[in-house]
């Protein structure tokens, strides 16, 4: 997210106190590029529309924080408006002395005319501020912003991979180019699982080697699955690594049952594994809106987010178990087994990875989805991963909700949401919020 450039805008007037105005200016400046690597910002207040103009000709921004500095009319934002078309976040000073004198700033009026000529041009939520430069809750939510800001430009950059189709009843993973394009900006890709297997299949043994290897320095017990099966996986390995560096795939959703169980006698989930442990979000049962809840997770919190299907609710815990077949990446393992190798719950064909994930004291589920009309919408909802181990056959989470865990079960089951969700090992709620905003899509918060 290096390359995503912030323009800071103070706009006002030079009829309020401008000794405080300066040091707010100054202050400002210090709190955002303590966020943002990549700020562009005036060499003085913009306090008059000439300034204002003269400013905005030079910079290129991806999002522009919109401050007044003083109160200033709403031509100010009409300005930036008609320029750029980036998000916005509007940023409103606290009045720095309420002492019965002099009004210094006027910030929050102006933010008022700021806010109205904003939503007259606009549908999106406002992106909005309030506070001084001081207050850590401020720095933490316009840190929030400028990262989902960056999110969504990253978003536009993604390719995403779909192997094969989804199985019958599970068609709420399958994505369209044309929507994916539209709502997030992301290219899709496709190819069919057979020609990965067909690939697959043409390797050599000496071909196959290093990725063996890699795979072994990566888990244990993989010396126990037998030779051909081991064999297979690493030809799989190899045949959706290079798929994915060919086409700079970020995210991959594939197929799994029944193709690679039948048609290639190995699966395909410790490939997927491996990959999300390389930092390429991958799902499986070809569920493309799971890998793309996982890349946001993912690339919001620095390390792969866990896949799976709710599966166990404890109401006395109050804890939500999340589970899948064993895909889940390899640095997600307990310390205290590590990523095991096992064979496939139901079809008993190896490899497949086994074991509990690691605790975690902020965690956030999240999955992209559509509601029954066809609308993208997110479901949200903050926890921590406890300390616990493997509770099925395959990779397992326990996550303890914030909120009431039997009403998240029952409400979200209510309301139709996919039986697939991302697991993000970190507290990334507000930037969520912030990029479901950005995006225009439903937010469900639970």
């Amino acid at each position: 997210m290096s390359n995503f450039n912030v323009a800071y805008v103070p706009i006002g007037v030079p009829t309020f106190h401008l000794e405080s105005a300066q040091i707010e200016f100054n202050k400002s400046i210090e709190l955002l590029s303590s966020v943002t690597d990549n700020l562009t910002v005036p060499e003085e207040m913009l306090l008059s529309i000439d300034k204002l103009k003269s400013f905005l000709e030079n910079v290129n921004p991806d999002l522009i924080v919109l401050q007044n500095i003083t109160f200033a009319n709403s031509a100010y934002t009409a300005e930036v408006l008609r320029k750029f078309s980036c998000p916005i976040l509007l940023w409103t000073l606290r009045e720095p002395v309420i002492d019965g004198g002099r009004l210094r700033l006027n910030s929050l009026t102006g933010a008022y005319s700021a806010a109205n000529t904003i939503k007259q041009f606009r549908n999106e939520p406002l992106q909005y501020v309030f506070g001084s430069t001081e207050e850590e809750e401020v720095k933490a939510q316009i840190k929030a912003i400028i990262r989902a800001g960056a999110m969504k430009k990253e978003l536009r950059c993604l390719n995403i991979a779909c192997v094969g189709h989804t199985p019958q009843g599970f068609g709420f993973g399958r994505a369209l180019d044309n929507e994916l394009l539209k709502t997030f900006g992301t290219n899709l890709i496709s190819i069919e699982a057979r020609e990965l297997i067909e690939a697959a299949k043409s390797y050599t043994d000496e071909e196959i080697e290093q990725y063996l290897v890699d795979a072994q320095s990566r888990t244990s017990g993989l010396e126990n699955t037998p030779e051909k099966n081991k064999k297979d996986f690493a030809r799989l390995y190899k045949a959706y690594d290079e798929f994915v560096k060919t086409n700079n795939i970020g995210a991959l959703s594939s197929r799994c049952w029944p193709d690679f169980f039948t048609s290639f006698g190995t699966p395909v989930c410790t490939v997927l594994a491996m990959l999300n442990d390389l930092g390429v979000s991958a799902s499986c049962e070809a569920d493309t809106y799971g890998a793309l809840s996982m890349y946001i997770g993912q690339r919001l919190s620095g390390v792969p987010a866990f896949f799976g299907d709710p599966v166990s609710l404890d109401e006395k815990e109050n804890t939500i178990t999340f589970w899948h077949c064993g895909t889940a990446a390899c640095s997600l393992a307990r310390e205290d087994t590590g990523a095991q190798i096992g064979v496939h719950c139901n079809r008993k064909i190896g490899p497949t990875m086994e074991f509990g994930c690691k605790p975690c004291e902020k965690v956030t589920v999240f999955r992209i989805g559509k509601n029954a009309n066809g609308d993208f919408r997110m479901f949200l909802c903050s926890g921590s991963a406890l300390d616990k181990p493997k509770q099925f056959n395959g990779t397992s989470l326990v996550v303890k909700t914030e909120s009431n865990a039997e009403r998240i079960i029952k409400s979200s089951i209510k309301a139709g949401f996919e039986p697939h969700f991302a697991v993000i090992y970190a507290d990334v709620k507000s930037e969520l919020i912030a990029l479901g905003e950005m995006l225009g899509i439903e937010i469900c918060e639970y």
